[in-house]
């Protein structure tokens, strides 16, 4: 009887996660796999016809000057959005936890841009950044700093640097909650210990603070590597991938190839590139940490 329990018990786990294995079979890996299987056919991605083609798709893809484009912009808008967010995150996530007054409020402050809808925060920014009436060419005309007055969404210099802004604005406080987290369970007795030494205000954040929280810096590295390559809604809403491609995205660049140009087979090949990149990445980030780790 008690062996037919624990076979039972046994059993009984797997049916409590099977809901969940059964809905991502079908909503999130038969959508992997259909899309793979669609990269290699010729699909207008209305017709139930498609025509296998082999790697065909590929080929044109890697010979296509937008998808490089686009690649390029990804990666600059990672390295950027990325560590300024870490090191912005890190360093109100420090000052909050010197237990200010009104570290509450300020908390507060800082994440509400976190769980704002993405076309609020780009409907503000397309106010702030507006060229003509916009309130930062109207700040920087008033202090006298007219030539600093560009339009900062409709000229390619200047478009890119701007959507990494508005990303770093709507993220932060995202890394700042986390290093506050992580923070929070260093014993104070680390910190007198440092004081006590002698050691000041960077030199601590720098030999102490960032060393022990570096198992949250590799999670955001990974979740920006996953955000990244998955932005689109703020570039779409701001810029549309403009203008020219001074901000086409992986992302929007398979929605272009799928809604505007009626090309599923080459959208599917690039959206597969897009889980290529995102799974070597990741798995590279953990190998770096764990080296780290072994290493300490």
């Amino acid at each position: 009887m008690t062996g037919n329990r624990s076979v039972l018990s046994g059993w009984r786990a797997y049916l409590y996660v099977l809901p969940i294995l059964v809905l991502s079979g079908l909503f999130l890996y038969y959508c992997i796999g259909f899309t793979v299987y669609t990269s290699f056919h010729s699909w207008n991605g209305i017709d139930t016809d498609m025509k296998f083609i082999g790697l065909d798709n590929y080929i044109k893809l890697f010979d296509d000057k937008s998808y490089h484009i686009a690649l390029r912009n990804n990666l600059i808008f990672f390295v950027f959005t990325v560590g300024v967010q870490a090191a912005l995150g890190l360093l109100l996530a420090v000052l909050l936890r010197a237990k200010l007054k009104g570290n509450s409020i300020f908390r507060s402050i800082y994440f509400i841009p976190t769980i704002m809808a993405p076309i609020i925060i780009a409907a503000i920014f397309r106010i702030i950044m507006d060229t003509n009436f916009g309130s930062l060419n109207e700040g920087l005309r008033a202090i006298g700093l007219d030539f600093l007055a560009v339009s900062w969404l409709g000229d390619p210099k200047y478009a890119l640097m701007s959507i990494i802004i508005v990303n770093i604005f709507e993220w932060m406080g995202f890394s700042m909650t986390l290093y506050y987290s992580a923070l929070l369970a260093i014993p104070d007795e680390i910190y007198e210990s440092a004081k006590i030494d002698g050691s000041g205000f960077w030199r601590t954040l720098f030999k102490i603070t960032v060393p022990l929280v570096g198992g949250t810096t590799s999670t955001l590295v990974i979740l920006g590597i996953v955000g990244s390559l998955k932005t689109f809604d703020i570039v779409s809403l701001l810029t549309g991938g403009g203008p020219g491609r001074s901000t086409e995205f992986l992302t929007t660049y398979v929605y272009k190839k799928a809604i505007e140009e009626f090309n599923g087979g080459m959208s599917a090949a690039a959206g597969v590139t897009i889980l290529i990149i995102a799974l070597v990445l990741a798995v590279l980030q953990i190998q770096f940490t764990n080296r780290q780790q072994r290493d300490l």
